[in-house]
């Protein structure tokens, strides 16, 4: 079975958001297009307490962009984003009306103690977020993904699915990066790690999943 995975679509990596992605918003009419081509859509959310570890603000002097050590590796810091319950965490615009056809969602970084690029585990990989369970229990082999961004959430997702054994393909024009200059050297490092890379109309073209 095949199903289509949103990561992150959330109103603070838009335009006028906390923590916006270059063009972020351009990944919202791709995903529109393509959820009624899968029999089965998951999504993820960034979905921080107001403590979370990875805001600069909860570092005395920590500035956004710094790279900090904690016991699970280095973090970058960021601007507060997607706190649980604010505007800034809630699916983009259309995403969020269309939330219906949205079978699951992933509540991701909710540890205070720990950030979660990927939408199966926490960034030291102390803990599943439960999706890979759910996708099996759904006979899910292979995951289409897109959402934001390329060089984060997106990468760290695909490679955790790779390494679970599921097929993955990624709808690059439905990706951004928050560093646009990394999203194609991202892509080709994601390809050469076994994903297949797609554009939305090729997909598309294809037999319905």
């Amino acid at each position: 079975m095949n199903a289509l995975l949103l990561v992150d679509i959330q109103n603070d990596f838009l335009p006028g958001g906390a923590l916006p992605v270059p063009q972020g918003d351009q990944v919202v009419p791709v995903a529109l297009r393509l959820l009624d081509r899968f029999p089965l859509c998951v999504a993820s959310k960034d979905w921080h307490p107001p403590n979370h570890i990875s805001f600069a603000v909860n570092h005395p002097g920590g500035e956004v962009g710094q790279v900090v050590q904690t016991p699970y590796g280095p973090q970058v810091l960021w601007p507060v984003h997607c706190v649980q319950e604010s505007w800034g965490a809630q699916f983009a615009p259309g995403l969020d009306e269309a939330s219906g056809r949205i079978d699951h969602v992933v509540y991701k970084g909710t540890d205070p103690q720990i950030d979660s690029y990927s939408a199966f585990f926490d960034n030291g990989r102390r803990r599943s977020t439960g999706l890979e369970q759910s996708l099996h229990d759904r006979g899910v082999e292979h995951l289409y993904v897109l959402g934001l961004a390329t060089d984060y959430c997106v990468r760290w997702t695909v490679e955790d699915a790779l390494r679970l054994g599921f097929q993955v393909t990624v709808v690059r024009d439905g990706c951004r990066a928050v560093n646009p200059q990394e999203h194609e050297p991202v892509l080709q490092q994601l390809q050469q790690q076994g994903a297949r890379l797609v554009t939305s109309d090729q997909l598309l073209q294809e037999p319905a999943a």
